[in-house]
């Protein structure tokens, strides 16, 4: 069975992190370096399992991306006729 809690709202924190008195902190300081410099990408577990690392997945996105660049001009050559 579960203990109840007399206060939920507990502060459960040592007396010296008083956060109140703390000063020159800026929320968000370094969101902007982080979300330039990162770059996450959830893959489905279907994909996941065919590329077993970073590496496997880069490579196939190069393969992939060459192949649409040989195809660019045959579609464009293609819609001009």
């Amino acid at each position: 069975m579960k203990k109840e809690v007399e206060n939920e709202m507990e502060d459960e924190l040592r007396p010296e992190y008083d956060f109140a008195q703390m000063q020159g902190g800026v929320r968000g300081k370094y969101v902007e370096r982080y979300c330039s410099g990162t770059n996450l990408v959830l893959l489905d577990s279907d994909v996941a399992q065919a590329f077993p690392n970073d590496a496997a997945v880069n490579e196939a996105l190069r393969l992939l991306m060459q192949i649409a660049q040989r195809q660019q001009p045959n579609i464009a050559v293609q819609r001009t006729e």
